[in-house]
């Protein structure tokens, strides 16, 4: 998929972000597509059927709390990647959006560039999702899906099953925040009941073997996979 194809829908109240996130984007291929409240962006997401939505928060009409969530009950926007562009950086803010369904939470004021290569990472869940090769490149990771086998700058790294599975669920789609008791069911799933400290150890694991800086904790939410 080329970036031409590719569309983002913008939701801000805000003509100047509309103006300046649009353009940066715009610069870079991609087709955008705004809304100034979340009336219209609900609207506009199901005639445009967008791969990324970029919502604000505080809007007027409806804010993006309750957009997020309506437009996860839109079933042709399953697959819509949306992420918050806000100022409020509050955990329990934070907490809200990703209940409400979001893939990711940007705090303004965010330079363009790091913007732009934000969106890059979150857009290149769509081409994990395209290709079904049983190995995963990543950066300087590789990971082999059918042999169990994990390559860290050529080097091969050894990891336990559920570490593995840990990883490639991760891994699967960065940038994506995984719930802790969506990784429980993943990855543990009907087997022994475990705590939530058990995650915990098992990204420990990873990051003292990979690298502390492939994960991020999201305080009260999950885990993601940084690229």
């Amino acid at each position: 998929m080329s970036k031409k194809d590719i569309k983002i829908l913008l939701v801000d109240d805000e003509p100047d972000i509309l103006e300046i996130v649009g353009y940066n984007l715009s610069s870079e291929g991609y087709k955008v597509i705004t809304a100034a409240n979340g009336l219209q962006g609900i609207e506009k997401a199901q005639k445009e059927k967008p791969h990324l939505i970029i919502l604000d928060i505080m809007m007027p009409e409806m804010d993006g709390i309750e957009t997020c969530a309506q437009i996860r009950q839109i079933p042709e926007l399953k697959d819509s990647l949306i992420t918050f562009l806000t100022a409020r950086g509050e955990d329990y803010s934070q907490v809200a959006g990703f209940d409400a369904g979001a893939d990711d939470y940007i705090t303004k004021p965010i330079k363009p560039k790091l913007l732009v290569s934000k969106v890059k990472g979150l857009l290149r869940r769509f081409k994990n999702d395209e290709q079904e090769n049983s190995v995963i490149n990543i950066g300087h990771l590789e990971i082999n899906k059918d042999e169990y086998k994990v390559l860290l700058k050529g080097k091969e790294i050894l990891l336990p099953r559920k570490e593995f599975e840990l990883l490639l669920l991760l891994t699967s789609k960065p940038g994506k925040v995984f719930k802790r008791e969506d990784i429980l069911d993943k990855i543990w799933g009907n087997e022994v009941v475990v705590g939530g400290r058990t995650i915990d150890v098992h990204i420990r694991k990873l990051r003292e073997k990979l690298g502390e800086n492939l994960f991020k904790t999201i305080k009260g939410v999950g885990y993601k996979f940084i690229i």
